[in-house]
């Protein structure tokens, strides 16, 4: 992984997730290792109302986490309710905490490229809805990570299972001295709850 990047995660503290967020996401947990004891394939699908911000930094953490601890063939997605774009300060953000991002289509729904390593397949990062032709259609798991899409989604057509982990909406943050900081504060959070995620599965 990129220097940066390393340093980044050497700075997480999985150990100060609550017992309450543990509770959250240990249904995930259960998912990723009951496919990996399986020996199938773990698609992760990571949802919110316009799939501009929590769901994309959801979708980057958890599949570098899934790198990092070597659990294998871990696909991570992400969708909304509606397609908007990925917004400019969560690309902004990951690029500060180490990520390689480029843009390969520049468009009003800009397509990114999102790399962690050199030679590891990154993350495609654009705005879509959940069920786009982009994403998998049947065997993964949704996480549903704001409420307005838990609420609005009584059902996500394909999901073996429905899982709701919500964070914060950092766009609290825009337009105040204090949009950078919730950024990364929030990207730091997931970082964390992912890694916490992946670091329980047993190989």
């Amino acid at each position: 992984m990129f220097s940066t990047l390393s340093n980044t995660i050497e700075q997480l503290k999985p150990e100060n997730i609550s017992e309450e967020r543990k509770t959250l996401l240990q249904p995930l947990i259960d998912f990723v290792q009951q496919k990996s004891d399986n020996h199938q394939a773990i698609n992760i699908n990571f949802i919110c109302t316009h799939n501009s911000r929590r769901s994309h930094l959801s979708q980057v953490w958890a599949q570098v986490a899934s790198a990092y601890f070597n659990i294998l063939d871990v696909h991570c997605y992400s969708g909304g309710t509606e397609e908007t774009a990925l917004f400019s300060k969560v690309a902004e953000t990951l690029t500060n905490q180490g990520f390689s991002i480029f843009k390969i289509a520049a468009t009003n729904n800009p397509v990114y490229a999102i790399k962690y390593s050199d030679n590891a397949l990154p993350v495609i990062g654009f705005s879509k809805k959940y069920d786009s032709p982009f994403n998998p259609v049947s065997a993964f798991a949704a996480i549903m990570t704001c409420s307005q899409a838990d609420g609005g989604c009584p059902f996500i057509a394909g999901a073996e299972k429905r899982i709701p982990i919500t964070f914060e909406d950092p766009k609290i943050s825009d337009g105040t001295d204090e949009q950078s900081k919730i950024y990364a504060a929030r990207s730091l959070q997931i970082a964390a709850e992912m890694f916490y995620v992946f670091s329980m599965i047993n190989k």
